[in-house]
């Protein structure tokens, strides 16, 4: 019968202690956040998802050679001497079509090596730190403004160009050769 009332008292006393834990935490500041619906203040300087703002890239591959883990590709194609691609919100005159400008979001390790060369600060970090996807084709990220017709037009009128420029070097090494060919007879 002792061990009866002993049991019944523990009981009891177990239900108690348990309950004053909980109603002393009960009204004390949560440590955690309920993170879906609250989001925490990140610090100012924080580092997080890359932006490149096109109306600003000149194209000048800084951002490129500066990144550590090679996640920014970047494709150039030089502008005509007629044509005008504006200039940058700095005053800076652009001379390059940036038909390709791509970041592997899932490569980057968010150290901003490739933020502080840029010559325009076209590429920023931005507090967006949410970007989490089922796809891993998803985290690369195009920048690009040109649609994929237009710089394959692009590309084709460098190669013709090039081509172009290739040929007439070509010529002119025939001409100079000829020309070192007759003087050579006129000396004999």
């Amino acid at each position: 019968m002792k061990e009866y009332f002993r049991n019944i008292y523990q009981a009891i006393a177990t239900i108690l202690i348990g309950m004053g834990v909980t109603l002393r935490h009960l009204f004390t500041r949560a440590v955690t956040i309920q993170y879906p619906h609250v989001k925490r203040e990140l610090p100012s300087r924080s580092r997080q998802k890359l932006f490149v703002n096109m109306d600003d890239c000149i194209g000048c591959l800084q951002c490129a050679r500066a990144c550590p883990v090679d996640c920014i590709t970047i494709e150039n194609i030089k502008a005509g001497k007629d044509e005008d691609l504006g200039v940058t919100s700095n005053g800076q005159k652009k001379r390059m079509h940036v038909i390709k400008f791509d970041i592997d979001m899932a490569k980057c390790c968010y150290c901003a090596d490739c933020v502080f060369p840029c010559p325009t600060e076209c590429i920023t970090m931005t507090p967006d730190y949410e970007f989490a996807t089922y796809d891993r084709g998803d985290l690369l990220v195009h920048f690009s403004q040109y649609s994929a017709e237009e710089a394959e037009a692009l590309r084709e009128r460098d190669r013709k160009e090039k081509a172009a420029l290739a040929a007439a070097k070509e010529a002119k090494l025939k001409a100079a050769a000829q020309a070192a060919e007759k003087k050579d007879k006129k000396d004999n």
